[in-house]
């Protein structure tokens, strides 16, 4: 077997017998004797030419390549249950792994099903209506449900990526997501793929149950090992040898449930800062060097500065894309981006956020380890109580940088709506001194990345989660608490869909062992 690359221009696909050819040169046959040849990766190069260049793999006669396959779903109808907290990509990925293992996941998800959220979800962006249970962090799917579905994790430690991505293919995602260096599903694709998920799982004997929210667990022994009772806020009891806690960064109220109860929590560093929308023709001249052409992808970008000790960096970057609140309760301004699988919004959006420890706030420090949550929501807060609504406080981007207010505002993709704000005084001063030096950085190494185009609002506080329920690293369980699995966004080891999911994979073998 052999490895090579290959260029074409972007709107050439390699047709098999170009891929033949090439594999033909590289193990030095004709192409005749080339047994198989694939593609493994494609990325966009707009160094000079814009370029797709191909990784691919082939092999002569007598030889083969090596092809992945999924473990088999087992019949786990009459199997031992696992209670799975959550439905997100940890809680999902984890469900699916516990089929391979012959365990039964039982599901519970405190907010609706896609469906249903969907009407939630509009109700929430068109008429700033706030459903603590259903909205774009609570439900079927998660917080990933409604993104850009980025899936740019191609890290193999905490497990075998492939896992995920031959999964989200089997389950209604493109085949380019197997190959694609910056692959993503988009906001239109992905309730298909969580239902069809859903769907594989009570076919194998599962079970989900909707608007359940866990408001305790307790163990107790049934006189031969230990179990779990899960207690729902409708009065409903769930019982199972072990629970797996996929809840998501924005469940505050398992935080407050472990605290309650005196079980083990530790503040953990995030990142805080603005969503940043500039117009994407403007993004597509930049990255394409002036050499954009309509059917050439919505360019991307993804920028790091180290400012006074402290990373400044774009999250999750929605080229083509919309703002939408990412709120979960009432009185609070978060946002977020999505966009749908064509990318083809008139705007480029991407959180520019500065990293935050506990040793940044010592100030929050007698809240323990609510110290940096304490600090998160009182930032949401003072951003709703500018405007007195769910319209976000913002400032065009010079404007913030010199401390001036903005007579007008752009047009946005943010439905809700921006309201004219000090944004550079409503911010935390570290964060938003911070921000002022990135923004010069990053127009050095995207020149015209730095206009009053570009237009700021507040804020993007969800990136991860801000507080850690610590495991023991050999059995992955609860510090202290057997049969406790926490994972994924929520427990803060995880952030994205990728990685979460992959975590929820960790977890539930784990289990299983």
């Amino acid at each position: 077997m052999k490895e090579f690359e290959i260029a074409f221009p972007v709107g050439h696909a390699p047709a098999e017998a170009e891929l033949r050819q090439a594999a033909g040169r590289a193990l030095g046959v004709r192409p005749a004797q080339v047994a198989a040849v694939r593609i493994v990766r494609r990325s966009l190069d707009a160094r000079g030419e814009i370029l797709y260049r191909y990784r691919v793999e082939a092999c002569a006669q007598g030889e083969t390549l090596e092809t992945y396959t999924l473990p088999p779903y087992r019949d786990v109808a009459h199997a031992e249950p696992v209670l799975v907290v959550g439905s997100g990509p940890a809680g999902m990925f984890a469900a699916l792994r516990l089929l391979m293992e012959g365990r039964k996941p039982v599901i519970l998800e405190q907010g609706k099903d896609v469906h249903a959220r969907k009407v939630d979800v509009a109700a929430l962006t068109q008429r700033s209506q706030v459903n603590v249970d259903s909205n774009y962090c609570f439900g079927e799917g998660g917080a990933g449900t409604f993104s850009d579905g980025k899936l740019y994790t191609r890290s193999n430690k905490r497990g075998d990526l492939r896992e995920v991505l031959h999964q989200l293919v089997a389950f209604g995602g493109d085949e380019s997501l197997l190959v694609e260096a910056h692959p993503h599903i988009g906001s239109d694709r992905l309730p298909r793929i969580v239902e069809n998920i859903r769907r594989c799982i009570t076919e194998h004997g599962g079970e989900y149950h909707f608007g359940e929210k866990v408001v305790d667990l307790q163990p107790f022994s049934d006189g031969r090992k230990r179990r779990w009772k899960a207690v729902c806020q409708g009065g409903a009891v769930y019982e199972a040898p072990q629970v797996i806690l996929a809840t998501g960064h924005s469940s505050r109220d398992t935080y407050r449930l472990f605290a309650a109860k005196g079980w083990p929590l530790e503040a953990k560093g995030f990142a805080l800062g603005v969503r940043v929308e500039h117009p994407q023709s403007l993004i597509n001249r930049i990255q394409y060097h002036g050499k954009y052409q309509p059917g050439m992808p919505a360019a991307e970008y993804s920028l790091v500065e180290q400012v006074d000790g402290r990373g400044v960096f774009s999250f999750c970057m929605c080229p083509g894309g919309i703002l939408v609140p990412a709120v979960t309760e009432p009185g609070e301004v978060v946002l977020n981006g999505m966009s749908n699988s064509m990318r083809n919004s008139p705007w480029a959006n991407a959180g520019i956020v500065c990293t935050v420890d506990p040793a940044d706030v010592p100030e929050y420090g007698r809240y323990g380890a609510f110290a940096l949550l304490t600090f998160q929501q009182e930032v949401e807060r003072a951003m709703f109580d500018f405007s007195n609504s769910l319209q976000a406080p913002a400032q065009r981007m010079v404007d913030f940088c010199r401390r001036k207010p903005s007579q007008q505002l752009p047009k946005t993709s943010y439905h809700p709506g921006a309201a004219i704000a000090p944004l550079h005084e409503l911010l935390p001063a570290a964060v938003s001194d911070r921000l002022r030096v990135a923004f010069a950085a990053f127009d050095r190494k995207m020149h015209g990345y730095y206009t009053n185009d570009a237009l700021l609002l507040g804020t993007e506080s969800r990136t991860s989660s801000p507080v850690r329920i610590p495991r023991d690293p050999a059995t992955l369980c609860a510090v202290g608490l057997e049969g406790l699995y926490p994972c994924g966004e929520g427990a803060g080891y995880a952030g994205g869909i990728t990685s979460s999911a992959l975590d929820g994979i960790l977890v539930a073998a784990a289990l299983a062992r």
